[in-house]
């Protein structure tokens, strides 16, 4: 698989971190461009571009062993190191890179590139500037990683849904489970949008939240005003409707406990709701929950 522009962005920004994380005055990186292959696709405070386009293969030079054993590496001088193959000499001497580390990226147990910090002298690396990279390095797995649940989300809500959910009315859901199965759906997509990056991403999942908050409205026959509710009240109401707790709402949204208990405090006032139950009943007959 090759990495998407956001994916990049998130590389390239891990780079500027790793390298003010250990003072190191060069990193460089890449994701996986194919079956146990990283490509070095990003470079920051080199001097040529010699390494620019590389693809390191599993195993093989310093990256290739990160990779292998999906744990850091690290050597005083690259080039007469013996613990590491010698197929990327050329480019790392024309960089005139000496120590180097180098820290993979894994998610889920899979590899899916390498991150590496470099100075142009041979002398040795020490912890906290290899604790350093590793944070650099999660960081980019946490991307990653929510990109991939993101997708996931957005392939299972573009499927399509019947509506709306009055029993007996057009198109009335034959299976609630399936209906069910979108609520949850709509409120992981809500506790993720957060912590996107990537502009584009993100609006394309807020996107899909609102087409799956409007695909089955439960018809308000009272009259009343349209509700308004902040983007985070709806995202706490997402979480009570999949039935969780304020504590797990809290850890699933990035949020204190007590700042959930203000938001569904203020949603159910908003709705005129006494209960957590009357707060999702009043938000999906507005047409805010699915």
């Amino acid at each position: 698989m090759s990495a998407d522009d956001g994916e990049t962005a998130e590389l390239r920004t891990a780079l500027l971190r790793l390298r003010r994380g250990t003072g190191l005055p060069v990193a460089f990186g890449g994701l996986l461009d194919g079956p146990g292959q990283v490509r070095i696709g990003e470079l920051s405070g080199t001097g040529t571009r010699a390494l620019q386009g590389l693809a390191i293969s599993s195993g093989n030079g310093l990256g290739g062993k990160a990779v292998a054993l999906s744990r850091p590496c690290a050597v005083t001088d690259y080039h007469v190191s013996r613990h590491i193959s010698h197929e990327y000499d050329a480019a790392v001497a024309a960089e005139g890179l000496r120590s180097v580390l180098a820290v993979p990226v894994v998610v889920r147990r899979r590899v899916r590139g390498v991150l590496y910090g470099a100075l142009r002298a041979a002398q040795p690396l020490g912890d906290r500037t290899l604790t350093a990279a590793v944070a650099a390095a999660r960081d980019v797995e946490q991307a990653l990683l929510v990109r991939d649940e993101v997708r996931s989300l957005l392939a299972a809500a573009r499927e399509p849904v019947a509506g709306p959910a009055d029993p007996g009315a057009p198109g009335a859901v034959a299976d609630p489970g399936a209906w069910e199965r979108v609520r949850e759906a709509h409120a992981a997509l809500r506790a993720l949008a957060p912590r996107v990056v990537d502009a584009a991403l993100r609006a394309e999942l807020l996107s899909v939240c609102g087409r799956l908050e409007s695909a089955v409205t439960i018809p308000d026959r009272t009259g009343t005003r349209p509700v308004a509710l902040a983007p985070r009240e709806v995202d706490v109401l997402s979480c009570v409707a999949a039935g969780v707790t304020n504590a797990a709402a809290a850890d699933r949204l990035g949020l204190r406990p007590e700042t959930v208990k203000g938001y569904l405090r203020s949603a159910m006032r908003k709705l005129g709701a006494h209960t957590r139950l009357e707060a999702v009943v009043a938000a999906r007959r507005a047409g805010l929950l699915p």
